[in-house]
């Protein structure tokens, strides 16, 4: 079956990652995109031969060929988008994070939920291979009781004290409200978070954060540390932030009887290398450079998903989950306090 997929919003990532993505992906067809501005919409069809370009979000999701939508729209909107898209039918694959407060979240699930509709969330280092091997070694012990488990991705400009204006990106970036109240957190940060409860199949309980933002003077931080506590005892550390000499982008696991070391690996693309040593399994994987890559494998998957073959990797309760971490964040970066996370059903 092949799915017809409408994008939300005509911004960088889907106009570099996502349509480019899309037309590499076995039975997908890009059928429609929408942005409020019909001019956008319709230069943004022509570069990636897309027939419908609407400037009204109804008549996208009214568009027959449509079967899922990828939204891309700015954060403060996706929830908004999310259940209009659920109400018409359509599946939806949303882009992290998935919204800007845990309540909106929760709303997404529901709408999915009562529509009976997939729902899935744009975690694309789930579909690293060097990811997927990580999670595989976690569920057979290969590092014994894991005791520690670290990931930063951070980037940065040497000679640079603040980081350089970032080009491409739309203005809503810097508008507290509509990003999430989170800058660094919210661009990098979420797929940390995301990727550090995916290799080891707990779900953290307790943050504390230190940040160089959150306060009235300012409100989005451009660096950040947070300590973790996972649901089985296991500690753990993120950092992330865009005021780094260098770019690193790694991911530790400790555990009694060894460790899993991933270098490089959390990035856009697929690359770096996994290096595993422990009482049981010495191994070394590189992964070239492929840009589009786990962009591609993340529509596949979800095309999969809407065609019932299997559940998507990402499901709104792991998008919901990844909200519940980074609000305990911020609340933990703005009072200077230990937050521990509550869960309840959606």
């Amino acid at each position: 079956m092949s799915v017809g997929w409408g994008i939300i919003s005509t911004g960088r990532h889907p106009d570099v990652k996502v349509a480019p993505a899309m037309k590499l992906a076995a039975d997908t067809r890009i059928a429609a995109v929408y942005s409020r501005d019909i001019g956008r919409a319709k230069a943004f069809a022509d570069k990636h031969d897309i027939v419908g370009a609407y400037d009204s979000l109804d008549t996208l999701l009214g568009d027959p060929d449509v079967d899922a939508v990828f939204i891309s729209s700015p954060n403060s909107l996706h929830a908004e988008h999310t259940i209009a898209a659920a109400q018409a039918g359509k599946h939806m694959l949303v882009e992290k994070p998935m919204a800007v407060s845990v309540q909106q979240a929760t709303d997404m699930v529901r709408a999915a939920r009562d529509n009976n509709v997939k729902l899935g969330v744009g975690f694309h280092l789930r579909f690293h291979l060097g990811h997927v091997k990580a999670r595989e070694l976690m569920e057979h012990g290969v590092v014994g009781v894991p005791s520690m488990i670290q990931g930063q991705w951070c980037l940065g400009q040497r000679g640079a004290v603040q980081p350089p204006a970032r080009t491409g990106l739309s203005a809503w970036w810097g508008d507290p409200a509509m990003i999430g109240g989170a800058s660094t957190l919210m661009g990098t940060g979420v797929h940390v978070i995301d990727l550090l409860q995916y290799l080891t199949g707990h779900s953290i309980v307790e943050v504390s954060a230190l940040t160089d933002g959150q306060t009235p003077e300012r409100p989005l931080e451009q660096a950040a540390a947070i300590a973790l506590r996972f649901d089985d005892g296991t500690l753990g550390s993120i950092t992330v932030g865009r005021r780094m000499p260098d770019t690193e982008n790694d991911a530790m696991i400790y555990g009694s009887d060894g460790r899993i070391a991933l270098r490089g690996t959390v990035w856009e693309a697929q690359t770096g290398n996994l290096d595993v040593t422990s009482e049981t399994v010495e191994l070394a994987e590189s992964y070239p450079e492929e840009p589009l890559e786990l962009y591609r494998l993340q529509i596949e998957a979800f095309n999969r998903a809407v065609a019932g073959e299997r559940e998507f990797h990402a499901s709104g309760e792991d998008g919901l989950s990844v909200v519940r971490v980074t609000s305990a964040i911020i609340e933990s970066a703005s009072t200077g306090r230990a937050v521990k996370i509550e869960r309840t059903e959606a």
